[in-house]
């Protein structure tokens, strides 16, 4: 069976140019003792702003991994697919998100309820996780309504392994079901029994990707109460191993944290916990890598920084048609936005310091660096010049794609010095 590592990170690569950066970073962790394995993963949306195939990002994943002449593990993720779009990507992946967000709410059939709500009875009443000090009541109206919440969308998830499966054969790749883009965390109760259903789906889960509660808008940092988001983490991990143990769920089972990249004031309390529990993770997604595109051409002054402005003066415009796909992920402050007027003065360090995350700068703009990421279709409309910059601007780009996964991402996350 394809086996993710104990360690991995998720990465976008919009316009398919920085996978050897990215590579890099991963493997310069490892030469600090972090293994971590590399699944490079865009969604169907992505594709479809941007005018390309699945089958695009697996030829860059192994273009760039042969060149550097890594040997270890990695995958293509089909990022945020269902029953409709999957297709397209079954070739090309080994990795599949099977997003079932749309289906939570809608009721399964009686005899599917009343067939579950047997199969959990001895988990009816209380259930208590070993080795902790966590206990839960279960009554029996509870969790008819947990079934009645999720049993249908667990049962979409078994259509949508089956669909791959057919295919690509039994083992020959990494299953993650998502649960994120919902507008409520799920409960710990919620978790145990919906991992009960996709086990009793027979799905082998590699990593699940539950709801936290906070916000996680894109390429910013978090939004939230980190105690409770702290507490909700590490009690999700000892629910994860316990259900492992019940359930015969594979024992590599892991949390994927859909983070919108960049949420640093997390990565300790994650960091510290998969630690102390010994624990793997999924970090989707590890770095803005059109972001660093951005900032790069910036940094690079002439026709790039002509190129990062034009891209941000021309998103003032179309504000409600770039945000409204991303609209539950992001909150911008318009009027803290920087005007066309005022941007078209600046300078190659103030446009790229106020788009880099670097809090302590003065001059870092979240509302900025949150429309100009959402901001990619504009790049996307003059593909040939966007190309041609990147090509032209490669080692300043490089490094800062390199430096922001590595240093912002990785060393925080493993905590490395």
């Amino acid at each position: 069976m394809k086996t993710l590592g104990k360690y991995s990170i998720g990465m976008g690569d919009r316009f398919g140019h920085q996978g050897s950066a990215q590579l890099k970073a991963v493997m310069d962790a490892e030469s600090k003792g972090i293994q971590i394995t590399p699944v490079w993963n865009k969604s169907n949306r992505e594709h479809s702003i941007i005018g390309t195939v699945p089958g695009d990002v697996r030829t860059e994943a192994d273009a760039v991994t042969k060149k550097a002449g890594y040997k270890k593990a990695y995958f293509v993720d089909a990022d945020h697919i269902n029953f409709d779009t999957v297709d397209k990507f079954i070739e090309s992946s080994d990795f599949f998100t099977i997003d079932v967000a749309s289906y939570i709410g809608m009721a399964a059939g009686k005899e599917e309820i009343e067939e579950f709500l047997t199969s959990v009875n001895k988990y009816t009443g209380k259930i208590k996780i070993p080795n902790s000090s966590l206990a839960f009541s279960t009554p029996k109206s509870l969790v008819k309504k947990v079934a009645e919440k999720y049993l249908f969308a667990a049962i979409k998830a078994w259509e949508i392994y089956r669909k791959i499966e057919k295919v690509k054969g039994n083992g020959n790749f990494v299953t993650e079901v998502s649960m994120d883009e919902v507008a409520q965390p799920q409960t710990p109760v919620e978790l145990f029994f919906i991992l009960k259903m996709l086990a009793s789906e027979n799905i082998p889960l590699q990593t699940i990707a539950p709801k936290f509660s906070g916000r996680f808008n894109k390429g910013v940092d978090y939004a939230g109460d980190v105690e409770k988001f702290q507490s909700e983490f590490e009690t999700d991990l000892l629910i994860i191993d316990y259900a492992i143990h019940e359930f015969g769920l594979p024992g590599n089972l892991k949390m994927s944290i859909h983070s919108g990249s960049d949420k640093f004031a997390i990565y300790p309390v994650i960091g510290s916990l998969i630690r102390k529990y010994d624990k793997g993770i999924h970090l989707k997604t590890a770095g803005t890598t059109w972001l660093e595109e951005v900032i790069g051409l910036a940094e690079s002054g002439g026709e790039g920084l002509a190129f990062a402005k034009d891209i941000y003066i021309k998103s003032l415009g179309k504000i409600d048609e770039l945000t409204a796909p991303y609209s539950d992920v992001i909150d911008i402050n318009v009027s803290s936005l920087p005007s066309k007027a005022t941007v078209a003065k600046w300078n190659s360090d103030e446009f790229a310091e106020s788009l880099r995350h670097d809090p302590a700068n003065g001059r870092y703009n979240p509302n900025m660096r949150q429309l100009v990421h959402v901001a990619y279709k504009l790049a996307a409309m003059k593909k040939d010049e966007y190309f041609r910059l990147l090509d032209a601007n490669e080692k300043i780009i490089s490094r800062c794609v390199y430096e922001n996964i590595y240093n912002r991402h990785i060393c925080r996350l493993f905590d490395i010095a």
